[in-house]
């Protein structure tokens, strides 16, 4: 079994490493895929993704995973990208998991795939997010994990465990999650 982590430039370190821990604990293996050959975090990590995005097959993958990150370190340049947005849709339409933590849903918003579907994204800052992912067709939940068919939101980094374990259980079972939590001690 494998996940496919997405990583946009100026991606949030922490949000991503929930999906490799997580996953990892329970055997499932993380490929890290990204438009460069090397990019940087939010608070400037740099990471050699394992693949570049246009040489993803997604029949090698059972899910996607996409953290959030920040708009002043480009986060919205590559997860609003053609090749995101094309990503992004070809996993829909397969009808795999798809899981974001905070603005992440912003991309799943851009390549059109939450219209009409409840939804959420990062709540503060007046809702400023959250308006934004309303324009483009979602039906807005405030609430701190979202999930609507395939597709799991979420609207804070603090999120982050809870959408990876709720990733989990769909891809392994209930109780296989529960095993994996209680062996990371949550």
């Amino acid at each position: 079994m494998k996940v496919l982590l997405f990583l946009a430039k100026g991606f949030e370190t922490m949000e991503a490493s929930v999906f490799v821990d997580i996953m990892g604990w329970a055997g499932i293996e993380v490929v890290t895929c990204a438009l460069q050959k090397k990019i940087k975090s939010t608070f400037g990590v740099s990471v050699n993704p394992n693949i570049l995005l246009n040489d993803v097959c997604i029949d090698d993958y059972d899910a996607l995973a996409i953290p959030g990150g920040f708009e002043e370190y480009g986060f919205y340049n590559d997860a609003f990208s053609e090749q995101a947005v094309s990503l992004i849709k070809e996993f829909n339409d397969c009808g795999k998991m798809i899981a974001t933590i905070c603005v992440a849903a912003l991309a799943l918003g851009n390549s059109g795939i939450l219209k009409g579907k409840k939804a959420t994204t990062y709540h503060l800052n007046n809702g400023h997010r959250q308006k934004q992912l309303a324009e483009y067709g979602a039906i807005v939940v405030n609430e701190p994990v979202v999930r609507t068919d395939n597709i799991i939101t979420s609207y804070c980094p603090q999120t982050g465990p809870e959408v990876a374990f709720m990733l989990l259980e769909e891809l392994v079972g209930t109780e296989k999650m529960q095993e994996t939590k209680i062996a990371m001690g949550f």
